[in-house]
């Protein structure tokens, strides 16, 4: 049986764990960054928005834009993991899946998933966790991981 993999993600970096067994340490496997991530709305976005002068030139007023930069690069590395983990499932590579996620992101990956991603997932916490210790990180997870 394949072990079982445990995700610890914000919207800068994705960390990936395995367990063989229940009381086995966790295995950091692969990391996935997103340094757009930590980039400030001035930073992404390239320029300002235009300006409409109004009718007859009197009045105006600066165009909005649609959706906020930090947002949208969530969004972009949610799909990112989001595509990695079908990857895993789809090569037959993925049991059950545990997600620790800071709220944010947890959720925007929620979204991104596919509902078969979503029936491996046996436990997930809405927790900062990826700058902690693969020792640390365990305390948070259920002690007997399932299998």
């Amino acid at each position: 049986m394949n072990p079982t993999m445990i995700i610890v993600a914000d919207s800068t970096r994705a960390r990936i764990f395995t367990a063989d067994s229940s009381h086995s340490p966790l295995v950091e496997i692969e990391t996935l960054a997103h340094p757009e991530g930590r980039l400030h709305d001035r930073d992404i976005t390239s320029d300002l928005p235009g300006k409409d002068t109004g009718s007859g030139g009197a009045g105006g007023h600066a165009y909005q834009t649609k959706t906020d930069p930090k947002k949208h690069e969530l969004a972009e590395f949610a799909k990112r993991v989001a595509s990695h983990l079908e990857q895993v499932r789809n090569a037959n590579k993925l049991s059950h899946l545990l997600i620790v996620a800071e709220p944010a992101f947890l959720g925007e990956l929620r979204a991104h998933l596919s509902v078969d991603t979503k029936d491996k997932i046996a436990f997930e916490l809405d927790k900062n966790l990826t700058r902690h210790s693969p020792e640390d990180i365990r305390k948070h997870l259920p002690e007997f991981l399932t299998h």
